[in-house]
């Protein structure tokens, strides 16, 4: 594959703060603050918007909303930014975004509420997607590492902070105000950012795309398939233990159609893990199963094994984000070849789940998930940073979008199914302390497996030799 010439072009400085790059840069991490810390913040208001609207079960049902809303819009956002370019795509995610938090804030109904958050899922994935498409267009090759590692810092501090302000604003003026103090925001985010929107294509980026990934109305169909088997197959995941026969069926189907959206929407060769990018986009997806399949279910263990407090629950994850962070950070500044790098992030990954089983040991403190998840957290900045940075310098011009589209498709898909997998464990194995404790053994080695093969497959990530 070629790589376009225009990803490695002369650059006026390295440093993601200097000009020319200060003020896209400071616009590109006030987005993904926004987004990140509307995602942590959810969390933390969703009881009290359950007993507001009278829903019970809206906790999981809109986080689902979400997904598999941004799982349609992200491949929709990609194909639109390579036949048009990320500025549409991107003012149109983020209208999406601000239209989705004004309709949470205002809804008086669970229903109006779940299409609240499908709203906001097609506005916040077509704005990450057109975000890393605008990064590859301004920023050169070897800048990128910073800029990514910046990225992911810009999580650590909603991850902090986030719910803890969220509870406050919540308990002081009703959770409304989550949704609703998040709006302003955006638009000194936008104001910054429009010098890069105004910024004109090369040829290279004009050229139209070519192949089964340019076509609009097949991806459309593609990315309804993959979104609908998705929805179809955590449906079957959830009802396993309920309704086994029509869990069974919902399961196959859900799989015939999700595989049926992913041949079409993955690179050539991605579920076959083929040499570089498909590789690479696949890369994603194990990783995001592995340590999100793992992350959800920490705080349940510490609380109902070790009888943690919410808040002391909690800090296992933060401290996670901050091993992301330093993660991410020292891949920027290392010069080990990316697949190296990507074989490192998921041993440590897999150390960090091993090490997170001794949580709920009797006899041994639960506080060992706190070294545990700084571990996982490293391996997660060190390897998922360099898989977005291989995968945008393996992308031709014209595919960053699709490409970019295809690493938010397997994240959203690898960390959607093992949650409800995980889930439906809990439910299988029962909720008792012991229970749960056994549950979360079982679920750390699931994990820890799919974390194994990361590393074994990382080598796949250097494309074969010429």
């Amino acid at each position: 594959m070629t790589v376009a010439k225009a990803l490695d072009a002369p650059h006026d400085s390295p440093r993601i703060f200097g000009h020319p790059y200060r003020i896209a840069t400071i616009g590109i991490l006030l987005v993904v603050t926004l987004v990140a810390f509307e995602g942590m913040s959810v969390g933390v208001v969703m009881p009290a918007v359950s007993t507001d609207l009278n829903a019970l079960n809206l906790y999981g049902v809109s986080f689902s909303a979400f997904l598999i809303a941004s799982l349609f819009a992200n491949v929709v956002a990609g194909l639109w930014a390579d036949h048009r370019g990320y500025a549409l795509p991107f003012l149109a995610g983020l209208v999406l975004f601000v239209l989705g938090m004004g309709l949470a804030g205002a809804s008086h109904n669970a229903e109006l509420f779940l299409v609240a958050r499908a709203v906001q899922g097609l506005g916040a994935g077509p704005a990450i997607v057109a975000l890393y498409v605008m990064i590859a267009r301004v920023y050169p090759a070897d800048v990128r590492p910073r800029i990514f590692a910046a990225l992911s810092a810009a999580w650590v501090v909603p991850a902090m902070v986030g719910p803890a302000v969220a509870g406050v604003v919540s308990d002081t003026w009703g959770w409304r105000w989550v949704f609703y103090g998040i709006i302003p925001l955006v638009v000194p985010a936008l104001i910054m950012l429009a010098p890069s929107l105004k910024r004109r294509a090369t040829d290279e980026e004009t050229t139209p795309p070519q192949g089964r990934r340019s076509r609009p109305l097949a991806m459309t169909v593609a990315a309804s398939a993959t979104a609908a088997g998705a929805g179809v197959l955590l449906y079957g995941v959830d009802n396993l233990h309920a309704q086994p026969l029509l869990a069974v069926l919902g399961c196959a189907v859900g799989l015939v159609t999700l595989l049926y959206g992913l041949i079409r929407l993955l690179p050539i060769g991605a579920l076959r893990f083929g040499r570089g990018l498909p590789t690479a986009v696949m890369m994603r997806g194990l990783f995001s199963a592995s340590f999100f399949g793992v992350n959800a279910f920490i705080p349940l263990a510490l609380q109902e094994v070790k009888s943690f407090g919410t808040t002391a629950a909690g800090i296992a994850l933060t401290t996670g984000a901050l091993g992301w962070s330093a993660g991410s950070y020292l891949q920027s500044r290392r010069a080990a070849q990316p697949h190296a790098r990507i074989r490192t992030g998921a041993a440590c990954v897999t150390v960090g789940i091993v090490l997170s089983v001794l949580a709920v040991v009797p006899g041994v403190t639960g506080w060992v998930a706190v070294p545990a998840w700084i571990i996982a957290g490293f391996g997660m900045g060190l390897g998922m940073t360099t898989v977005n940075i291989t995968t945008l310098h393996l992308s031709p011009v014209n595919e960053q979008g699709a490409n970019s589209a295809s690493l938010s498709v397997t994240d959203m898909l690898g960390s959607a199914l093992t949650l409800g997998i995980g889930g439906a464990l809990v439910n299988v194995i029962g909720h008792s302390a012991i229970q749960i404790a056994w549950g979360f053994v079982v679920i750390c080695a699931l994990m820890a497996v799919i974390a194994l093969a990361a590393t074994l497959l990382s080598f796949r990530v250097a494309p074969a030799a010429s």
